[in-house]
């Protein structure tokens, strides 16, 4: 993939796109980090209402599992 040239940019950008309160690198150092974004099917998110309770949901899951295979051991 090549880098667009200034011809092409230029007619991507709008007038009224105005970056001119950016950050330049702002989200860097998370980025570095690294993520993993799920996207949760609709009829699952309602019962999910913010990052915190996905998580604990998840964790509660990882835990039946991790005895679910020591009793299997």
């Amino acid at each position: 993939m090549s880098k667009p040239t200034a011809k092409t940019a230029a007619k991507e950008m709008q007038p009224e796109y105005d970056f001119s309160a950016g950050v330049r690198g702002k989200y860097s150092r998370r980025y570095q980090r690294g993520t993993n974004v799920v996207v949760l099917e609709p009829d699952v998110a309602k019962f999910f209402p913010d990052a915190e309770t996905v998580n604990d949901s998840l964790r509660s899951l990882v835990s039946i599992i991790r005895r679910q295979k020591a009793v299997a051991k």
